[in-house]
């Protein structure tokens, strides 16, 4: 696809400019439901902030643990910031991030952590449309009518079928923002909105990591993100049955 739109002399990166959007349409929602549910508005904008940059020092530390051979070989790796970020290092590190802001506040981290999940799969559904225009995290040769073709990409091979793996992901994510947004409106137990992303989300990333075709590291037959996807399927099970018996501890000591 393309990356680089020129408007006159200025350039705009579709992959910057999808995630650009993500983050303001996130931020949106959790501002608008927040206001809905009588929310703290400045622990919204400080669990955004913490987000994003935990979620960056996360997506790029585990990116470093992946590549650690290559890194050995090519140290420059390390200070190279133009790629190497993986989803669920920032899923990670956002949530942690967030966590300890929400300590910091004596806030509930469970009320807040259902209230960004659903907005955390729109970002996400963004950010996949990046990564079709900028051809990273492409999928394997296929010749069946739905495959795409890059003809110039960085990171894609060019000139081949492939299947549109980031397109599927993208619609997978915004679909369960409209699932767990539709869950919210029944009023679930505290910390099930959110428990509910983790076995949703964790099960279609396992199930499109077989269509992937780049390289993202392996432990054994599954790859790295079908291995975390396992636990992050496990935690939002076991989530489900925990966190509202935690959330009531947590408004009561609030």
């Amino acid at each position: 696809m393309f990356n680089e739109i020129k408007i006159g002399p200025l350039t705009l990166h579709m992959y910057g400019l999808m995630i650009a959007i993500g983050f303001f349409m996130a931020l949106l929602m959790c501002l608008t439901r927040g206001r809905k549910q009588n929310r703290n508005e400045d622990v919204i904008y400080g669990i955004f902030f913490c987000a994003v940059f935990g979620g960056l020092g996360g997506s790029r530390l585990l990116y470093y643990l992946v590549e650690l051979p290559a890194i050995f070989e090519d140290p420059s790796i390390l200070w190279n910031f133009q790629n190497g970020y993986v989803v669920y290092g920032g899923i990670i590190g956002g949530i942690l991030a967030s966590l300890i802001y929400c300590k910091k506040k004596k806030e509930s981290f469970l009320v807040y952590f259902d209230l960004v999940m659903p907005a955390v799969a729109l970002a996400q559904g963004f950010g996949r449309l990046g990564c079709f225009f900028a051809g990273c995290c492409y999928g394997r040769e296929t010749d069946c009518w739905y495959g795409i073709t890059f003809r110039n990409s960085r990171f894609a091979p060019n000139d081949v079928s492939l299947i549109p793996t980031q397109l599927i992901s993208s619609a997978g994510d915004f679909i369960i923002c409209g699932l767990l947004l539709l869950y919210a409106r029944r009023k679930p137990k505290t910390g099930r909105v959110a428990s509910a992303y983790l076995v949703l989300y964790g099960l279609g990333r396992f199930a499109v990591e077989f269509l992937r075709g780049d390289y993202r590291g392996s432990i054994g037959v599954l790859s790295t993100s079908q291995v975390i996807s396992i636990g992050i399927v496990a935690l939002g099970i076991v989530m489900y049955r925990l966190a509202p018996r935690i959330g009531t501890r947590d408004d009561e000591t609030v």
